[in-house]
């Protein structure tokens, strides 16, 4: 080959590589296109202390693709096991839900725990998070990238907790623990075209056009649409899939998908493969992920009671034999005519064959709620005048359906109710009462009719419930009176099915109450309903603040015994025992009162030494600790809980500063100044943050800072300053000499001040108090901060011994300024 023919290969080389490249790029350009973002959110960083929480609200529509999650945080978890030891509920966690935010703690023990780290996995088979959370160890670093196949649209939450249990809710004196920040970003990619669905938009989707027909299937049946492809025919390429959308508008009976002018381009298909198809509410089903599926080639795939919001269809050719691997290697095509029928009842009617009594529910909403959105719901009819909206209920006779299906011998009747999106969050509560025994059975679903089979709650007996699964609370179940909540139920179209038995007795003068609430039993009478926003301020949702003696979510939990006795909350499984607060109500109030008695060393040696100033503020500090603490654990309020907080700190402030002012000699007048000072600082920390573990740093500083100003006061009263003194020259090496001499006073005069050995041991002490701070948590703070109370009082204590009478110190000495008092 001559040189022109390799130059000519060389060259057509380059031209196919540039090409190739250009249809890379191209196609790049094409795929990025059809995706846009549709929003993203930074959170700014964020502090978790502990037993606090925050949810993140996430909306998802219907023509997202991906949502990418990134979240980074100081956390400390080497390892997941410590979920499962004792301090296991102080461990940071991450929840998910769909429809509202996540509770974990409504149950002991926790099945909503997952031992391992959250990935993209984690989202898999997703369907039940409506009525159930998942929840993972926080990481330092989170990353998730969750496409329209793993989650379905509509709204997330994440909550984000450092620690849960029956104490998250309860209030605390202080709330010791490890702290954690977090910030990150949540984004929301979507399909530019409709028509393009799946994680990259590149998965065509056909919306069936619907219409109403002529009853053809029974006459019974009022409506019956029928959906189906504009197209007409639909052929198939080998085993490529065709995806379909249909919109389900409100409560409908069944759903039916059929196919019919079946072709198949080879006979072996027939034989060897089946037409699948796949359904699934609310997003793209594949064949390893879907609700429903059948071979709609023999038979029509029937949905009872479909959920109301947009389905997707998939039809794709599956060979179950494995034996067609001629028929693999060439084209061959699989064509049909694809129908869907929904059947819907009339609006007060329900049932296959619409013969039971369906009622619509309006909201009435509650005359000067304590907390926003709440209501109670009654039946839109004319059957009963007597229902008043101001009563929350109804009378359940007038109401029943008096008629059976089929071969069933039970009678359903519907109430429907709607949750507006603004009050998503809230709590239903269901309550049947009669005056005598009751014998129905209640069935809830969202978004559909319930049944035996197709339901999120139900209430049947004592003994078959869903009590015990995540959102389901029974509070009472008497044969006269039932009484259960929905926890935190999602925004959208409740169902409640009331099914009754035609074997059973009757039962009579029965009623049926319907209402939201935000707090479940109004926090059981121990605790307040609080409202708060979520990280991004667009979602209001409640929780209870328990009292000292009470927690849980709802505030039913006792966690403090007036008895004495051990209060045992259980234990979790999965791997978890989180640690339940046990308290023992006298051994706290001996060691947590008693322990103040410390007080009585500096107040007994400032009397002694006619230092009435600190003698009154270490008497009246020791005081109101005791009785602070003796409220804080529920033994007994002289005052408001608030303001015995404020006296506790605001003295206990002014104690050691006045315990460093004492230190220096200086005027009467001087130290007054300084005490007013004082008192205006430390009265500041004591009501804008008494708790915050900062404060010692700066009661400290502040003390510190007190004493330097008193001692320089003191020097420069007798010795000036050097700069005004007769001793400063302008010749430097007389002025160095002065210079060194005056420094040289000076630590004569701090030497002789104090008995250092004092000094020594009031700051051993004090480095023993500050351990003890440190090592307050909560299940320990009685017996820490017990001893913070006698290790903080002995080291004022041999602080005030230190100082030296001031008749003894020798040459620089002054008068002793007598005592005095705080205030005239």
């Amino acid at each position: 080959m001559g040189r022109s023919g390799i130059l000519d290969l060389y060259f057509l080389f380059r031209i196919l590589v540039f090409s190739v490249c250009v249809c890379v790029v191209y196609s790049q350009e094409e795929e990025a296109s059809q995706m846009y973002t549709i929003s993203s959110f930074t959170y700014a960083r964020t502090s978790i202390r502990p037993y606090e929480w925050r949810y993140i609200k996430v909306d998802l529509p219907s023509w997202f693709s991906s949502m990418t999650l990134a979240l980074e945080s100081d956390v400390n978890v080497s390892d997941i096991k410590i979920v499962g030891n004792d301090s296991g509920n102080s461990v940071p966690m991450i929840c998910f839900r769909e429809g509202s935010p996540p509770l974990p703690d409504v149950y002991i023990p926790l099945t909503g725990l997952v031992a391992g780290y959250i990935s993209n996995d984690s989202f898999l088979g997703t369907q039940s998070l409506q009525n159930a959370d998942k929840c993972y160890p926080m990481q330092k670093q989170i990353f998730l990238k969750l496409t329209n196949e793993q989650i379905s649209p509509g709204t997330w939450y994440f909550g984000l907790f450092n620690g849960i249990g029956p104490v998250r809710t309860q209030s605390k004196m202080i709330n010791r623990g490890s702290l954690y920040s977090f910030h990150g970003n949540i984004s929301v990619e979507g399909c530019s075209m409709s028509s393009m669905q799946g994680p990259f938009c590149n998965q065509s989707v056909n919306s069936l056009s619907c219409s109403g027909i002529d009853n053809i299937l029974s006459t019974k049946l009022n409506n019956v649409i029928a959906c189906q492809n504009a197209k007409g025919i639909i052929c198939h390429v080998n085993y490529s899939p065709q995806v379909y959308s249909l919109d389900v508008m409100g409560i409908v009976e069944e759903l039916v998908v059929t196919v019919s002018n079946v072709t198949f381009s080879r006979l072996q298909l027939m034989r060897n493969c089946s037409l699948m198809c796949f359904a699934r509410h609310e997003a793209v089903p594949v064949n390893t992920l879907y609700d429903f599926s059948g071979d709609i080639a023999k038979g029509p795939l029937v949905i009872k009671l479909p959920k109301s919001g947009q389905w997707y269809i998939t039809v794709q050719l599956v060979d179950f034999s494995n034996t067609s691997d001629t028929v693999q290697s060439r084209n061959f095509t699989s064509c049909y005519m694809l129908q869907c029928l929904v059947n819907q009842c009339p609006p007060d009617k329900a049932g296959s064959n619409c013969t039971f009594q369906r009622y619509m529910l309006q909201t009435v909403l509650r005359r000067n709620p304590a907390v926003p959105f709440e209501s109670h719901y009654v039946p839109i009819s004319g059957n009963l005048s007597s229902i008043s909206p101001t009563h929350p209920e109804f009378p359940v006779e007038p109401f029943l359906s008096n008629y059976t299906e089929g071969n069933s011998t039970d009678s359903w009747t519907f109430f429907v109710m709607d949750i507006p999106y603004g009050s998503a969050g809230g709590n239903i509560h269901l309550r049947v009462s009669s005056d005598e025994k009751i014998n129905y059975e209640v069935y809830a679903r969202y978004g559909g009719l319930p049944s035996l089979d197709r339901f999120d709650y139900f209430y049947a007996n004592s003994s078959s419930s869903s009590n015990g699964s995540m959102y389901f609370k029974l509070y009472d179940s008497k044969e006269k009176q039932i009484s259960f909540y929905l926890l935190l139920v999602r925004a959208g179209t409740w169902s409640f099915g009331l099914r009754k038995s035609n074997n059973s007795m009757p039962t009579s003068q029965a009623s049926i109450a319907l209402s939201l609430e935000r707090c479940p039993r109004k926090c059981s009478d121990h605790g307040t309903c609080q409202s708060a926003v979520d990280v991004s301020g667009l979602m209001l949702y409640s929780y209870c603040t328990c009292d000292r003696n009470h927690g849980g979510f709802d505030c039913s939990v006792k966690l403090v015994s007036h008895q004495g006795k051990f209060i045992n909350c259980g234990s979790f499984e999965v791997a978890i025992f989180l640690a339940c607060f046990f308290f023992r109500h006298i051994q706290q109030s001996i060691f947590l009162i008693a322990s103040n008695a410390a007080a009585i060393l500096p107040a007994y040696w400032a009397l002694r030494n006619k230092a009435f100033a600190e003698w009154v503020l270490f008497t009246c500090s020791g005081i109101a600790s005791a009785l602070y603490h003796a409220c804080d654990v529920g033994t007994w309020c002289m005052l408001s809980f608030h303001v015995l907080q404020f006296l506790d700190f605001w003295l206990s402030f002014m104690a050691v500063v006045s315990t460093f002012v004492y230190l220096s000699t200086i005027s009467e007048s001087a130290k007054r100044t300084i005490h007013t000072i004082v008192a205006i600082l430390t009265a500041l920390l004591a009501e804008t943050g008494p708790t915050r573990a900062k404060n010692i740093a700066y009661v400290l500083g502040i003390g510190a800072l007190a004493l330097v100003i008193g001692l320089c006061i003191e020097f420069t009263t007798h010795n000036g300053w050097f700069l005004f003194t007769s001793n400063f020259h302008l010749n430097l090496p007389e002025r160095w000499e002065a210079m060194k001499q005056w420094i040289c006073r000076i630590f004569k005069m701090i030497l002789k001040r104090f008995h250092w050995g004092f000094i020594a041991a009031g700051f051993l002490l004090l480095g023993m108090a500050a351990v003890s701070w440190e090592m307050e948590k909560s299940e320990s703070y009685w017996i820490w901060h017990s001893l913070w109370h006698i290790f903080i009082y002995s080291s004022s204590f041999f602080f005030l011994c230190s100082k030296v009478n001031a008749g003894n110190d020798g040459d620089e000495t002054v008068s002793n300024v007598a005592g005095y008092e705080l205030t005239r």
